[in-house]
């Protein structure tokens, strides 16, 4: 799952589009008080994190967008990512 698959699965389950940021596919214009976001790292990893009152705080970092994905998937959802 990329990018914008999580995007349209966390979509059609009913969650907020202001729960969640995807860096490059799905951003706030104006930003919301918090929300789960996932990014790509200086490093070229990927980073899952919470977004509170313009603080980021990364909670995990992963090898690959899909890995990312999957875990924004687990955190937002608590549920396997789809296959």
């Amino acid at each position: 799952m990329d990018r914008h698959e999580v995007r349209n699965a966390l979509l059609a389950t009913g969650l907020s589009p202001d729960a969640f940021e995807l860096e490059g596919v799905h951003e706030h214009v104006p930003v919301p008080p918090d929300f789960w976001f996932l990014r790509r790292s200086a490093g070229g990893r990927w980073e899952i994190g919470l977004y509170e009152r313009g603080t980021r705080d990364v909670r995990q970092v992963f090898d690959t967008e899909e890995e990312a994905c999957a875990g924004l998937w687990r955190a937002l959802t608590g549920r396997p990512a789809p296959s």
